[in-house]
């Protein structure tokens, strides 16, 4: 299906939503979902249970008109009747970045998964909003061995975050089928540039980090494993644009450039001047091949294109990194609707 309306995300048109729900607003592209739209003329509801990620990433949007921040779970009962909208658009983001991020809370990744999505999906549905679920890339055997990826068994370690992507999918799929629900999916696949996490092993902003600290830089396995890596910009762009069609079928939206561990960690020691070494560590892939996204139908149907080299885009996030500032004071009392608190936010991906 073409997209409804002509919108172009970087700011060259206004928005076609007048208001939009992002949960899961204070992760990583959450925030940066939200400053966008916000520029764009768009008010938005910013709604994060702030588990997993850092409040700071919507600190610069506190106090901005058309901005509020509800501290809520979106799986709790009554969420919904404190989402009074109207809302024109549905972004649901929350959901558990990564296995790591929720090794011992398996039961909140799935209720995430389920109960989240579907009470976001009713609150689309109350206001005949177009809703979209940013899923995760499926994790597919290794194409070079030929093994079986560990969470194809349900019970399995680290299975609870991919069943939760594969029912939050499911049940987007199967409300635009059986109520034609305006409902649709992206898959995004690894995001960076500022405000992501510097606390995972093998990212590009904790090589950043390592760099800038004078630590060794770590590299997983003999540093020869490529990443597909898409700017934050560009995926910001490849949300909006899917967000502004009608399709229903799950959309890839990821970099199409793969340089190796190694290479972005010499480059992450030249842009940043650091006398850091490579520190080769063992590679905790399990020798799975990293997901590829198929971007062909972003590009021929919304017309997306990634236009960040992976150099250019490391070059901005060294930038931000280094003149990012220190950690916001700690909130105290109850969260307001209008303000970011210290915490942690919930995203789908790295």
């Amino acid at each position: 299906m073409m997209p409804t309306a002509a919108f172009s995300p970087r700011g060259e048109s206004r928005t076609p939503w007048d208001r939009v729900l992002v949960t899961g607003g204070a992760g990583f592209l959450g925030s940066h979902l939200c400053t966008r739209l916000l520029d764009a003329g768009a008010e938005v509801d910013c709604l994060d249970n702030l588990c997993t990620g850092r409040a700071e990433k919507v600190a610069h949007l506190s106090g901005r008109p058309g901005f509020r921040f509800l501290e809520r779970d979106i799986s709790e009962p009554g969420c919904a009747d404190a989402l009074p909208g109207p809302y024109d658009l549905v972004l649901h983001l929350a959901g558990p970045a990564s296995p790591a991020a929720w090794p011992k809370r398996p039961v909140d990744v799935l209720d995430t998964g389920s109960i989240g999505t579907r009470t976001a999906l009713a609150v689309a549905a109350r206001d005949g909003a177009r809703f979209l679920l940013a899923s995760s890339p499926p994790v597919r055997p290794d194409v070079r061995g030929g093994d079986v990826p560990d969470d194809a068994d349900p019970v399995r370690p680290h299975s609870a975050c991919a069943e939760a992507v594969r029912f939050a999918e499911a049940l987007v799929a199967a409300h635009a089928g059986a109520h034609g629900s305006n409902a649709g999916i992206v898959r995004l696949f690894t995001g960076y540039g500022p405000g992501m996490r510097t606390d995972g092993t093998g990212t590009p902003a904790a090589a950043i980090e390592q760099a800038l600290a004078g630590q060794p830089v770590t590299v997983p396995g003999d540093g020869s494993r490529t990443q597909p890596l898409c700017y934050v910009d560009d995926m910001v762009d490849g949300v909006l644009l899917v967000a502004a069609g009608r399709s229903v079928r799950p959309v890839d939206i990821g970099g199409d450039e793969e340089p190796t561990a190694a290479e972005i960690a010499r480059l992450v020691i030249e842009l940043t001047g650091s006398d850091s070494p490579l520190a080769f560590v063992e590679d905790t892939g399990n020798g799975h091949a990293e997901p590829r996204p198929v971007t062909g139908f972003a590009r021929e149907i919304f017309g997306w294109l990634p236009s960040v080299t992976w150099q250019d885009g490391l070059e901005r996030t060294v930038a931000a990194l280094r003149g990012r500032p220190g950690p916001v004071p700690t909130a105290t009392g109850e969260p307001t609707e209008s303000r970011a608190v210290e915490g942690r936010a919930v995203e789908w991906w790295t």
